[in-house]
């Protein structure tokens, strides 16, 4: 590969069936992810702007070795409206998220970003008033929340009230919005998020789904990426370059508002018996795919 883009090996067949009419596509589900963002968190200890990335294990069904950021589908319970909020009003994320008319989903979309975050990351963006931020989420007692909510044996808006916490919607700052092809049997309807690492708390590879986290430079992992040393899929390398011409924190945060939100859904096509791949807007992750190509295999598990 010149690069750490790949395509997985069922896809030509999957898209034929598409094309034909064989395949039906799935409905997208709801589903949120959070770049965390630090100033002075590279794993070198420099400054300088970091973002907090995971990998996916090799023995993941789908991009198996892949970088990826803390994130999960919407739970059901999300949009309860006995969820503790602070920040921006629904009908104002409803808005910016593209879901006037369903404050609902909206809701449930920031909540799952903030939920997801703590699952995987153990990081918080809560505190006990409108204007502050837990600032530890260590102990047992924390990590018995953390493992009931990942059971969904607790709904968010239980542990939000059984601690006294309000869920600061202002901390996040909407970035992108991604939906899976039509011809992927799962799809994810996911919306991506920036927020600053809060103050006292640090990140922690919380996730079975992960075998290695990192604090990374965003041009750093950009250049990884095109070296095929790191496996990236395409919202996240693109959500990863976006990031880099900003230099802190403070900067990504106040350039949130200015992002375009207009969902990114792959279009695939057949052009003289040649099924071509593209991303509307992102022509670097355009796949020419010959009839009969099997696809490329994935690197195996990136860089240490």
């Amino acid at each position: 590969m010149s690069n750490g883009q790949w395509y997985p090996p069922e896809w030509p067949d999957r898209i034929r069936a598409l094309a034909s009419g064989e395949l039906l596509p799935a409905a997208p589900k709801r589903a949120a992810t959070v770049l965390l963002l630090s100033d002075s968190a590279t794993a070198g200890g420099h400054g300088g702007l970091s973002v907090h990335m995971l990998r996916r294990r090799a023995s993941m069904a789908f991009a198996g070795g892949a970088y990826a950021y803390p994130g999960g589908g919407v739970d059901p319970r999300d949009d309860d409206s006995s969820v503790r909020w602070a920040g921006p009003s629904l009908a104002r994320w409803g808005e910016r998220l593209g879901l006037p008319d369903d404050l609902g989903a909206a809701q449930a979309v920031v909540c799952a970003a903030v939920r997801e975050t703590f699952e995987e990351a153990g990081v918080l963006l809560a505190g006990p008033t409108a204007d502050t931020v837990v600032d530890d989420t260590t102990g047992e007692d924390w990590e018995a929340d953390r493992r009931a909510l990942v059971a969904r044996e607790l709904a968010f808006a239980e542990f939000l009230d059984r601690r006294k916490l309000v869920l600061r919607s202002d901390l996040l700052g909407a970035w992108a919005r991604w939906i899976t092809p039509e011809f992927e049997p799962r799809r994810y309807d996911t919306w991506f998020f920036v927020a600053a690492l809060p103050a006292g708390q640090r990140t922690r590879n919380a996730s079975t789904e992960a075998d290695r986290t990192v604090w990374i430079a965003p041009a750093e992992a950009a250049a990884g990426y095109d070296r095929g040393e790191l496996l990236m899929m395409p919202p996240t390398i693109s959500t990863l370059r976006r990031l880099q011409p900003y230099g802190t924190v403070a900067e990504v945060l106040a350039g949130a508002p200015g992002q375009n939100m207009a969902p990114v859904l792959a279009q695939a096509r057949l052009v003289d018996g040649e099924l071509v791949l593209s991303w509307p807007g992102h022509d670097e992750f355009t796949k020419h795919i010959p009839a009969g190509d099997a696809g490329e295999a994935p690197a195996a598990g990136g860089t240490q």
